[in-house]
C-alpha cells in the first residue's frame, strides 16, 4: 500500500506542512517555496478553504509535489486524488483510509506514534512512516530506538519541530525527511512576506547534514 511514497519524500528531505486560511496566499506560497528548494509540501485539511487552495495550486505552480495532510476519514481521500493531489498524509493509522488510498492510487502516509501502531502499519504494507507527534513521542531518541527492531522502516517525523531540531532529526539513518510548519507561520503569511518564507525554505536546505560522506 506505502507503493511510491518513500520515492517522493526521496526527492526533498524537508516537507512543508502548511495550514492555508486565506485562498489568494496558496500560490503565492507555493511558488516561494519551490523557489527556495522545497516543492514537496503538504497542505492539511484544517482550514474550509484547503482543498480549493489544492486546486489552484495544482493549476498554477506545476513544479510543486502537492501531499493533502490531516486525512482522517476514507472519504477525504477521494476529495484529495480529485483536487490533483499527488500524494496522501494521516496523522494516525486507519485502515479504512488506507485501504481508501489503495483503491484510489494514491500514495498514502500514515501517522504512528508506537512499536504496536507500526507493526500494524507494516501488516498493512507500509514501510515509510510519519512519527507524529515526533517531539512528544521521544524525537531523535524514540528514532533511534525503533531503527534496532524495524530497520527497514524510513520515517518522516513531523510536529513539534523547529529549525533548531532539524539537524537532530536529519541525523538518524532511518530518517528520509522531516516535516515542519516554521516556514510559513501565520504572521508571515498575512502580511505576505513570500520573500522570508523562501528564505527560510532555502536555509532549510542549507542546515541539513551532508549524507554524502
Amino acid at each position: 500500500m506505502s507503493h511510491g511514497i518513500r520515492e517522493i519524500l526521496a526527492g526533498t528531505s524537508v516537507l512543508p506542512v502548511l495550514r492555508i486560511s486565506s485562498l489568494e496566499a496558496a500560490v503565492p506560497l507555493a511558488r516561494a517555496l519551490v523557489d527556495g528548494g522545497l516543492p514537496v509540501m503538504e497542505v492539511t485539511l484544517r482550514t474550509d478553504i484547503a482543498l480549493d487552495a489544492i486546486r489552484q495550486i495544482v493549476r498554477e505552480v506545476p513544479e510543486a509535489r502537492l501531499g493533502v495532510g490531516t486525512v482522517v476519514l476514507a472519504e477525504q481521500v477521494a476529495e484529495a486524488a480529485d483536487a490533483g493531489a499527488a500524494f496522501a498524509v494521516s496523522p494516525g493509522l486507519s485502515e479504512a483510509v488506507a485501504r481508501a488510498a489503495d483503491r484510489a492510487g494514491l500514495p498514502l502516509l500514515p501517522g504512528v506514534m508506537t512499536p504496536s501502531e507500526l507493526m500494524q502499519a507494516r501488516d498493512l504494507g507500509f514501510d515509510t512512516l510519519k512519527l507524529f507527534p515526533a517531539e512528544q513521542a521521544g524525537g531523535p531518541e524514540m528514532l533511534r530506538a525503533l531503527a534496532g527492531p524495524f530497520p527497514d522502516v524510513r520515517f518522516c517525523p513531523t510536529g513539534g519541530i523547529d529549525e533548531t531540531r532539524l539537524g537532530a532529526y536529519m541525523a538518524q539513518p532511518n530518517v528520509i525527511a522531516v516535516g515542519g510548519s516554521w516556514f510559513a507561520p501565520a504572521d508571515l503569511l498575512a502580511a505576505g512576506e513570500w520573500d522570508t518564507i523562501r528564505r527560510l525554505a532555502s536555509r532549510a536546505r542549507h542546515l541539513l547534514p551532508d549524507r554524502s560522506r
